[in-house]
């Protein structure tokens, strides 16, 4: 095996690896703003649900 050819398989190992960790990273920040849209959706029906029944409440 050449030199070469080393520093191939040895860029090859360390692009898998670095791809790895961005695709993991990318998703993990995907999922957080996912996580955020559906608490920011059910907590507009909450406080939808709350004022409605507090106003009539009141009447």
């Amino acid at each position: 095996m050449t030199k070469n050819t080393l520093w191939t398989v040895l860029a090859v190992i360390a692009a898998i690896a670095i791809a790895w960790v961005l695709v993991n990273l990318l998703f993990s920040v995907l999922w957080f703003v996912v996580k955020l849209a559906i608490i920011a959706g059910v907590a507009v029906v909450v406080y939808l649900f709350l004022r409605g029944a507090f106003s009539k409440s009141k009447s």
